[in-house]
This record gives structure tokens, C-alpha cells and sequence, in this order.
């Protein structure tokens, strides 16, 4: 009974303190933070050994560990949660072997408050670099 009782105690002094002139805190965003991970990794995903990792928060400041972390919060919204939107044509003028040796990225995390688990496997560091073709988010 107590804990109700707190409950409706803070709710009123909730609804006194907006009647009374009291600032309420709003959001700067109307998305919520996103923090991220991102890898690569040599063979597939479930199997796979990580070679590269960065982590990347895009709140109400660029952080984490990635290399260029504003650089990537923007490449990120870009996406519009659409992360196949990654991966171009790869550049045809970059001649890549065709021998099978994958490499898998992942992204995984929270975009905008939805949970994310993506990951795409090319079959090589070539064709991977040649598609990504400089994209921010997998240069690190």
C-alpha cells in the first residue's frame, strides 16, 4: 500500500510542479541515443575470428572509439535504418581475385531506440573494401 501511495505522491508533485511554473526538461532529439558496435571479422559471422572493432554512440555528442565518430553518427542517420544501404555497386574499376576468403561486417546495438543485429559476409577484404568504397562507419 505504501508504494502506491508513493507513486500518487510523486505523480502530484509532478502535476504541481508544471501548474506552479516549474521548467520541465524536453528532449534535444526526437529520436532516442544510438550506440553502436560495429565489426569485421574474418570468416562468417557465427564462426568468424574479429579482427577490427569500434564502438560508437551518437546521443547529443559523437563518441566512442570510433576514429571519426561525427563523421560516422552522420553516415549512420544516413542509413535511415536501412543498413543495406551500405553496401554500393562495388567500384568496377578495382580489379578484386575471386578466391573465397570472407569477411563479415556487423552492426549491432541501438539505432533511434530500436534494437539493430546486421551483418553482410563478402567474399573477400577486396570486393569488402571495393563496396564499402570509404564508407566512414567500416574505417576504422
Amino acid at each position: 500500500m505504501r508504494h502506491r501511495l508513493a507513486t500518487v505522491s510523486a505523480a502530484a508533485l509532478l502535476c504541481l510542479a508544471g501548474a506552479t511554473g516549474v521548467a520541465e526538461a524536453s528532449p534535444t532529439s526526437l529520436y532516442a541515443p544510438s550506440a553502436m558496435v560495429f565489426t569485421v571479422a574474418q570468416g562468417d559471422a557465427a564462426t568468424g575470428t574479429v579482427l577490427r572493432a569500434t564502438v560508437l554512440s551518437c546521443a547529443y555528442t559523437a563518441e566512442g572509439t570510433h576514429p571519426a565518430p561525427r563523421a560516422a553518427c552522420d553516415a549512420l542517420n544516413a542509413t535511415g535504418g536501412q543498413f543495406n544501404s551500405l553496401l554500393a555497386a562495388p567500384d568496377q574499376n578495382r580489379a578484386c581475385p575471386r578466391h573465397y576468403d570472407p569477411v563479415t561486417i556487423t552492426a549491432n546495438g541501438v539505432w533511434r531506440g530500436s534494437h539493430v543485429a546486421w551483418k553482410h559476409t563478402f567474399s573477400n577484404a577486396c570486393v569488402m573494401s571495393a563496396t564499402l568504397n570509404g564508407n566512414v562507419l567500416y574505417a576504422f
